[in-house]
């Protein structure tokens, strides 16, 4: 399929910039195996030292891949896992970055969000989410509202604006793919925000279905939806008010993603949207720890950094 192997292409030589004299190990499952073989045959074509491991899906995101592959992923200098069950938050990818290696984890990829994530120029993207950063990173307050409702404020305090760029050249680095996004762990957070795009277990919402949360001294107070309450009130079982944390606000860059198609990797970066998230912050700069970490993709917003709009990338790369 020329999507996947140009969606491949970009994968192997723009955002992880394998050389010939590099290893490359490809980590997959029995469920994303097309796309396991199309980065293999796009890094085949680059170097001799390319492998393709394959196992079962994990049984849930995190869970930890058989010895052999983590062995084999601690061994190569570049790493592409495109698998069912995330990676991101396993010793084996943890271990493979401490070695050395440069690795992208590619979590629940599907054929559509890797044809549409991918297409994209990440060497756009990187500018894109350094002039998104430039606007913010001194903000000590950023206010979102939007047309459906969302009118929320953010204490940054002492924590750094991290960026998503897709670009993984440097020894010991990792991200995700698709990429595109620039976010912090706020310290606190007050008020209300709406979600009119995608949210798991929902997926991708109607268009005049909306879910809404309150947030109060960073904490969330209240929550509509069923469904989200119940998975929210379950972790709070085992952690307590970490679970209620308001653990992001991210904002997406990746001018590709020209329409939400109901996967959150790929939705929240898509440019000129605003994703925020409940419970786990521990990885993303803050220090709560929590069974969950629940991302909701909002349309329209608009982003105040003390006081004064920001631009926002667009779809159409402007």
């Amino acid at each position: 399929m020329a999507e996947r192997d140009a969606a491949a292409e970009t994968a192997v030589r723009q955002c992880l910039d394998l050389g010939a004299e590099e290893s490359c190990v490809v980590v997959t499952d029995d469920e994303r195996e097309p796309i396991g073989e199309a980065i293999y045959e796009a890094a085949r074509e680059i170097t001799d030292d390319a492998v393709i491991v394959r196992y079962p899906p994990g049984e849930t995101h995190g869970s930890e891949p058989p010895a052999p592959v983590a062995a084999a992923m601690a061994d190569g200098d570049v790493v592409l896992a495109p698998t069912t069950k995330s990676l991101s938050h396993t010793r084996a990818r943890t271990e493979a970055n401490e070695a050395g290696a440069r690795v992208a984890t590619l979590p629940g990829i599907t054929e559509e969000v890797f044809t549409t994530g991918l297409r994209a120029d990440y060497e756009s993207i990187a500018a894109h989410c350094a002039a998104v950063r430039e606007q913010v990173a001194d903000a000590d307050e950023v206010r979102v509202t939007t047309p459906a409702g969302t009118d929320i404020s953010f204490g940054i305090g002492d924590r750094e604006w991290r960026s998503d760029t897709g670009i993984v050249h440097e020894p010991g680095a990792m991200s995700n793919l698709p990429a595109g996004e620039v976010f912090v762990s706020p310290e606190t957070a007050d008020g209300t925000f709406v979600v009119d795009g995608t949210m798991m277990p929902h997926g991708l919402l109607e268009d005049d279905e909306t879910l809404t949360f309150e947030v109060e001294d960073g904490l969330v107070t209240d929550i509509s939806d069923d469904e989200i309450r119940q998975t929210v009130e379950d972790a709070a079982e085992s952690v307590g008010d970490a679970a209620y944390n308001l653990a992001e606000l991210g904002i997406g860059t990746n001018v590709a993603v020209d329409e939400l198609v109901g996967s959150v990797l790929l939705d929240e970066k898509a440019a000129g949207t605003v994703h925020i998230a409940i419970g786990d912050d521990a990885g993303i700069g803050g220090e709560t720890e929590a069974p969950i970490h629940l991302d909701g993709i909002i349309r329209d917003p608009t982003v105040f950094a003390d006081g004064d709009a920001i631009e926002l990338p667009t779809t159409d790369g402007n």
